[in-house]
């Protein structure tokens, strides 16, 4: 890390800045043109002699802005890189031809400052196109250094905790923000186009229900009531289906207060659409439709690298809770249909588990642990224990299991739909079954919401619903590694910069010792 003594050269320059005149963070603005569009308007120079100047009553004065990102001194003149969101273009500038005093550039300039640079497109003999420079001034003045090689620094967390120096020092990670931009407009476009109305609910809600899930709490001090951060939107959107729209969908933030992992954040985005009419099977089709628009709008491959992984995009696949963990995961079909067999066989695995989990859990642990790492290549995964679907529509031939699926792309699970369940007196049971299981400690066992039940008892009509992990879908597309990586600021333990570095002088001769 850079020391104080270097913030505090900068600082000095900042207030030589103030007393010759200059405001060292103006707002005197003049960009006429993106440093991609210059680059592209004058690439045809690239094609003539080199060093061929413009004559000067032909030339064509464009004002650039962005940050320094690197200086070459040479004596009376300098070469400087500057960044805009679009590209970096070089500058040159020479003592002859900028109106400003060119000594007291070299000695206020450094890489950081956010600067303007006035003049004309030429080509210097290396064959780059840059602009030549007639005015020049510092729109920002720096005072804390950028590091020289952020990748190397020891402290990963720093990239996530200091993620504007991250997108100044990393292209690849602008890229990855732009294109999780242009997926969620692709998402968006999709259900648009098939019909499908944009919505907003709630993200303070009374009761936190639409998943299984602990909740982030806070309090409603106008009307002195214990509110809930969203953890699902769900049930506010099945209301809306109930109020008569058929086809609906809301791009979500949610907030679940558990535990954080590669692939887990606390605050994330997703998709939830609810389509009337419609059952889970229709779903599974939609899906892949929207992959297959998705991979044809971002000009992705059939085939995607993922975490070293090859994920083929024509091989999809649907299979049964039991016949997953029985082709997949290796048990044995005995195992898989005896709770007592079941628990034997995870106990001998070493894998902890509880006695009073009831043999849908047992069945979904016996899954996450010899399952879901295994399914890479998309693959829908049906017929899920009733027990662990509270919101899902029983099957009218098994009433056992539900009308569900989930889908799993890379060993994780991406999406999550069902036929919903739009019988009232059934869904009341199972609220109060999910109650049960809370008061035994179960801390994401769902809360009792009898205005949704309320609700159903007016009809909805028959209904199918999914969620989409934004994050994770992104994470896919983009090859990240970690869903930090595709946040622009995740959940961290929170710290203080120390400012007394701005504050307290070091020497030259203190620096060399450090």
């Amino acid at each position: 890390m850079f020391s104080n003594f270097y913030i505090q050269q900068r600082i000095k320059k900042m207030e030589l800045m103030r007393q010759e005149g200059l405001n060292p963070y103006t707002n005197a603005i003049k960009r006429t043109i993106s440093n991609k569009n210059f680059l592209h308007k004058y690439e045809h120079l690239k094609s003539l002699p080199q060093e061929s100047e413009p004559a000067q009553n032909e030339r064509v004065i464009e004002s650039i802005t962005g940050r320094v990102r690197f200086i070459r001194l040479m004596g009376k003149a300098c070469f400087i890189k500057i960044q805009d969101e679009s590209a970096t273009l070089q500058a040159y500038i020479s003592k002859n031809d900028v109106s400003e005093d060119f000594a007291y550039i070299k000695k206020i300039l450094e890489v950081g400052d956010i600067v303007n640079v006035s003049g004309y497109a030429f080509v210097t003999k290396t064959g780059e196109l840059s602009i030549h420079a007639l005015h020049f001034s510092i729109l920002t003045k720096s005072i804390v250094p950028l590091p020289e090689k952020f990748h190397g620094l020891s402290d990963v967390e720093l990239r996530y905790r200091q993620r504007y120096v991250d997108l100044i020092v990393n292209e690849k990670v602008k890229e990855t923000f732009k294109l999780r931009s242009q997926i969620i407009a692709c998402v968006r476009r999709f259900f648009e186009q098939k019909g499908f109305l944009e919505v907003e609910t709630p993200m303070l809600h009374p009761i936190p229900g639409g998943a299984n899930a602990r909740p982030f709490i806070t309090h409603h001090n106008a009307l002195n009531v214990q509110r809930y951060l969203r953890i699902a939107p769900e049930l506010y959107l099945k209301r809306l289906i109930v109020g008569g729209f058929e086809a609906i969908f809301e791009l979500n933030r949610n907030f679940r207060n558990e535990g954080m992992d590669h692939s887990h954040n606390p605050e994330f985005s997703m998709i939830e659409f609810y389509w009337a009419y419609k059952t889970y099977e229709d779903l599974i089709t939609l899906t892949k439709e929207l992959f297959a628009y998705l991979l044809e709008s971002l000009h992705l491959p059939q085939i995607l690298n993922f975490n070293d992984m090859q994920i083929d995009f024509s091989k999809w696949q649907i299979l049964s809770f039991t016949d997953a963990l029985v082709q997949i995961g290796g048990l044995d079909k005995d195992i898989v249909k005896d709770k007592d067999k079941l628990l034997a066989f995870l106990e001998s695995k070493h894998i902890k588990v509880e006695n009073a989990l009831s043999y849908g859990k047992l069945l979904a642990q016996a899954f996450d642990e010899f399952v879901e790492s295994k399914l890479i290549n998309p693959t829908f995964i049906t017929q899920y224990p009733i027990e662990i679907s509270p919101l899902a529509r029983r099957n009218d031939e098994n009433p056992d299991i539900a009308d569900r699926f989930e889908l799993f792309i890379g060993g994780k699970e991406i999406a999550n739909g069902f036929s919903e369940l739009n019988d009232p007196l059934d869904q009341l049971e199972r609220f109060k079954a999910q109650v049960a299981e809370k008061e035994k400690g179960d801390l994401e066992a769902q809360y009792m919401d009898e205005d949704y039940v309320w609700a159903l008892a007016y009809g909805m009509p028959p209904t199918a619903g999914e969620g989409i992990g934004i994050d994770r879908l992104i994470m896919l597309l983009s090859d990240a590694k970690t869903i930090k990586d595709v946040i622009l600021f995740p959940a961290l333990k929170p710290t203080k910069p120390n400012f007394d570095i701005m504050a307290a002088q070091d020497s030259p001769q203190t620096h060399k010792e450090k």
